[in-house]
Formats: structure tokens, C-alpha cells, sequence
């Protein structure tokens, strides 16, 4: 045998490596089957369930999880930052609960987008596109309106007969004033994939619009109506029509199946946990989604407000304060969301769901980081932060960065499409499944978030 000397450490590497690959053919294995197991060797096993804290109004980077304490006073505001579990990362002394649990978060600080509008922000950001939103004046974007991200998770993860949607939000169609906000259902996939609306009322308890009856309708009257609905449904073909024989069957199949309905039951939740969530809106939407979650729901979008506005404003307690703005968050909005929030981290950590379940917190934009002369902040889109939690998240990382300021990303820009493509691929989506759908994949997936 010839002995080859002074070879590259390189080259015999190579050498060793084809070899191998050659001997390896003779079992039915090449070269194309060795690099796909270790590409699939390298990619996390897709998650079940998203939750998605949707804070609406826009909630300010700097007075949550970017704060700028070196920043002039005009700019940092009266709230301190506060140390979290994860060394050099702080959070607003207002979220003491979520910096407890940080090492089971992920913070993107260089979110950003084209419009400060909440009706077409709120577009961008539920869809990834601007295409058919509609601005506070009126004036529709062109284009055909994307489904959410939740309707094509939805579309794709079909839940058995009897049982809620692919879908489901817990809370109102969003409004900005008195104009509704689109881009929370199934746009270009059709109406039949929108949201399955469920809502929660401190006094009330669980409310389900689609299954409210009249106190006089008998289950013998109830049928008779679900009869004749289904003649109309026959004799038509119209989306209307065939939208709303979808959701009057779904709540049929529900009324006529209660236990179907077990997951919304938070009575048999103990005090002390619900206390924990908190017994405002927020915080029992936010258990809600845990038992959700818990019976195998896909998608569960909680929001935390209709509107935009704080009630103050008419409005029933949104993000968008331009006026006493430092108050409402000390007084309401910050322990509310710092409460409920950590808690269900927490609550799905205790139940080993949470490596399963990818929980994002987010608004449609910012706030401006110079505060304004009513001691508020105003809209803005230029740079905001997101949160992720749980679904495989490496705890801790911070994606991005704002400049000195909080004004606009100083590294890596993210948008919501990015965001969007980040959120399906957790959950095993693949382009060729979006293209299946007649949709062009969109945004960037921030694969290196997780591992």
C-alpha cells in the first residue's frame, strides 16, 4: 500500500467523509438522505399551541422591556428598570412578576412597520400586510386582504366535529373610534376560517355571542331555527350565507354537546390560581387560553381591549393613552399585564405545556419616546418591542436593538411579517403549505430564536 504524506488535514477529511458515504450506499443511504436527516436533526419539533396576548393600542418600549435609563427625562420617563433573572437584561419596575421569568422569554427590540394608523397597524400587524386595511378616515388599502396568522394555522390544523374552530379569540371585534379594525380573519382563505369569538366578563362570567338564546327559546323552538336556517343555507350560495351556516352549526353541535364546553369552564379552577391571573378581564382570558391550550386548542388570540381608547376616553381600557398616560400604567395597565401574563407562563410551566406552547405579547406599534406635553406618548411604528415566551424560546436572548433614544432599530429590524413567518414556523407550517393555500409566504422566520 502506498503511504500519502503532507496531505491537508482537509483533504483527508474529505476523502474519509466520501468513503464513507460510499459504504453507506450500499444500504440504500447517499449523500442527499445524510444531509436531510441532519438538516431535520437540526430543526426543534414543531409546537402545539400559540397564544397571543394582543395588546391593543400599542403599549411604549421604553416603559415595558427597552428602557432607556441614560436617555434625557423627556425621554426615559418616572419608572426605574429593574433587574430580571437573566444577568444584564432589565425590565420597567412595573413588571416585577415577568422579570422573575425572563429566562423563559425572548425580546424583540427593533420591531417596526410604515404606518402609525391603528386600523391599518393593526392590519400590518395581524396579517403581515398592508393590503385591504382600513384607515381611521376610511380610505381602504389596495389589494386583497391576508388571512391572519391565525386563520392559516387555523386552516391548517382542522379540530374535530363538535369542538371549537382551529381559531378561537377571546374578546371583540376590534374597533379604533368607532370604526371596526379588519385583518383578524380568514381575508383570502374566506370567512369560514375567522375567529371563533369567545369573551369573559367579571360580573357576567363566560359570554359566547354565538350561542346566546333568547331566555324564551326552547331547545324544540332552537331546532325548528337551525331547520329553517339550513333551507336558507340550501337555497343560497352566498359567503354570507355559507359563513353563517358554518358558525349557527358549530353552535349547535356545542349546545347540544355541554361537555364540548368543559375547557371554558373556570369555575372549577381553584380561587387561589385565579387570583394569581388576576379577576379583571385580562387575566381570566389569559386562563382561559391555558385550558385552551390545555384541550388542544391551536390558536388562541386574547385581546386585551375592543378598543383602542382607555375608558376615559370612551374606550374600555386599550393601550393608546396620549394623556395620563404614566398613571393609567402604574395604576392599571402595568400590574395587569405583569400579574397575568407571568402567570400563565408559569401556570403552562407547572403543567409541561409550556415547551409546547409559544406565547407572544404584542401591539400594533409603539409609543413615541419623547413624551409629550400632556405626559403621554403618542403613536409610533418607526421601533417597538415584542415578547415571546415558552415554545422553545432560548431564554433571555434579545433580538435587535433601538438606538440610544428608543427612536428606531439600531440592529436587525424585524417586521411583522418576520414575526408572522417566526409564529408558523414553531408551528411546523411550511412554505409549500402556504403556497398550497394560494398565498405567497412572506417575512423572514427568526429560526436562531430558538434552541
Amino acid at each position: 500500500m502506498r503511504i500519502m504524506q503532507n496531505q491537508p488535514a482537509s483533504a483527508i477529511s474529505r476523502r474519509k467523509a466520501l468513503i464513507q458515504v460510499g459504504s453507506l450506499g450500499a444500504f440504500g443511504l447517499n449523500l442527499v438522505d445524510i444531509l436531510s436527516a441532519r438538516s431535520k436533526a437540526a430543526e426543534p419539533s414543531p409546537i402545539k399551541s400559540v397564544v397571543l396576548l394582543w395588546l391593543w393600542g400599542g403599549p411604549s418600549h421604553l416603559d415595558t422591556f427597552d428602557m432607556k435609563p441614560a436617555s434625557p427625562l423627556e425621554y426615559r420617563g418616572p419608572f426605574e428598570p429593574i433587574q430580571t433573572n437573566v444577568p444584564g437584561l432589565n425590565f420597567c419596575e412595573l413588571l416585577p412578576n415577568l422579570a422573575k421569568v425572563a429566562d423563559k422569554m425572548a425580546i424583540i427590540r427593533s420591531m417596526n412597520h410604515a404606518s402609525n394608523d391603528h386600523g391599518i397597524a393593526g392590519t400590518i400587524a395581524l396579517t403581515g400586510s398592508q393590503a385591504g386595511a382600513v384607515s381611521l378616515g376610511g380610505a381602504v388599502s389596495s389589494g386583497a386582504m391576508r388571512p391572519s396568522i391565525g386563520s392559516i394555522i387555523g386552516r391548517l390544523n382542522p379540530r374535530p366535529s363538535g369542538h371549537l374552530p382551529g381559531y378561537v379569540i377571546l374578546g371583540s371585534q376590534l374597533n379604533q373610534g368607532l370604526k371596526k379594525v379588519v385583518g383578524e380573519g380568514g381575508g383570502l382563505l374566506g370567512s369560514t376560517h375567522d375567529p371563533f369569538r369567545l369573551d369573559y366578563d367579571p360580573v357576567e362570567g363566560l359570554k359566547i355571542p354565538s350561542l346566546n338564546m333568547p331566555p324564551e327559546l326552547s331547545a324544540h323552538r332552537m331546532d325548528q331555527r337551525f331547520a329553517m336556517l339550513e333551507e336558507q343555507a340550501a337555497s343560497k350560495s352566498s359567503a354570507t350565507v355559507s359563513a353563517m351556516d358554518h358558525h349557527y352549526r358549530l353552535a349547535h353541535t356545542m349546545l347540544s354537546s355541554r361537555q364540548s364546553l368543559a375547557a371554558l369552564d373556570l369555575s372549577s379552577e381553584p380561587d387561589p390560581l385565579r387570583n394569581a391571573y388576576g379577576r379583571h378581564r385580562f387575566g381570566q382570558c389569559c386562563l382561559l387560553a391555558r385550558r385552551l391550550v390545555e384541550a388542544g386548542q391551536p390558536v388562541v388570540q386574547v385581546n386585551w381591549s375592543t378598543h383602542v381608547e382607555c375608558p376615559e376616553d370612551a374606550g374600555d381600557g386599550g393601550w393608546d393613552m396620549h394623556d395620563r398616560y404614566f398613571q393609567i400604567m402604574q395604576d392599571r395597565h402595568g400590574w395587569m399585564l405583569d400579574q397575568a401574563m407571568s402567570t400563565l407562563i408559569t401556570d403552562l410551566q407547572n403543567r409541561r405545556l409550556l415547551e409546547s406552547t409559544l406565547i407572544v405579547a404584542v401591539g400594533e406599534f409603539g409609543r413615541t419616546p419623547k413624551i409629550n406635553d400632556k405626559a403621554g406618548r403618542d403613536h409610533w411604528n418607526p421601533c417597538y418591542c415584542a415578547v415571546l415566551a415558552g415554545g422553545g424560546v432560548r431564554g433571555g436572548a434579545l433580538i435587535g436593538a433601538s438606538d440610544k433614544r428608543g427612536e428606531h432599530p439600531a440592529q436587525r429590524p424585524v417586521s411583522p411579517a418576520d414575526l408572522g413567518a417566526t409564529i408558523l414556523y414553531r408551528m411546523g407550517v411550511t412554505a409549500a403549505e402556504i403556497t398550497d393555500l394560494n398565498l405567497l409566504p412572506q417575512g423572514t422566520a427568526l429560526t436562531d430564536i430558538f434552541g
